[in-house]
């Protein structure tokens, strides 16, 4: 059951940032940016990523009753983890207690990731530790999840 909704809501935001990822890289004026190799690469990314982060919204709504509550809370979640994700602002340029959160950010990682591969159009080999961490990172949260959801029942 946990599986399945994790890997719905992860088709869904799967195909939303294939379209948002190929459009903005046109856009940006990407070079190459249809290019097959770096489409699976960008495509690995982008379902690891939606794995990590549909996983995380799953763990918070397990305990809650009202699903208004987790998509407001994971909103509001959403924007805090960005900021410290690299995605705006260097993380090497941040202060020690922001620096901290940026470690544990699954965020830091994606962002990294597509940083990589759609700017410098880097191997796997170069974002192995980020899909490592986006994995380590899913399987704890749907370990977690399972667990919560079997006591609630």
């Amino acid at each position: 059951l946990i599986m399945g909704f994790n890997l719905s809501g992860a088709v869904k935001a799967f195909l939303a940032g294939l379209v948002l990822t190929t459009l903005g890289s046109i856009v940006a004026g990407i070079p190459n940016p249809l290019d097959p190799l770096r489409m699976v690469k960008l495509l690995l990314v982008i379902a690891t990523t939606a794995l990590a982060l549909i996983s995380m919204m799953f763990l918070m709504m397990v305990r809650v009753n009202d699903p208004l509550v987790p998509r407001a809370t994971f909103g509001v979640l959403n924007t805090l983890l960005f900021f410290p994700s690299g995605a705006v602002y260097p993380t090497n340029g941040f202060p020690g207690w922001m620096k901290a959160i940026s470690v544990v950010d699954p965020f830091t990682y994606a962002v990294h990731a597509f940083k990589s591969l759609l700017l410098k159009n880097t191997s796997l080999a170069a974002i192995g530790f980020d899909l490592a961490f986006l994995t380590v990172f899913t399987v704890v949260m749907m370990t977690l999840a399972t667990l919560l959801f079997r006591r609630s029942l």
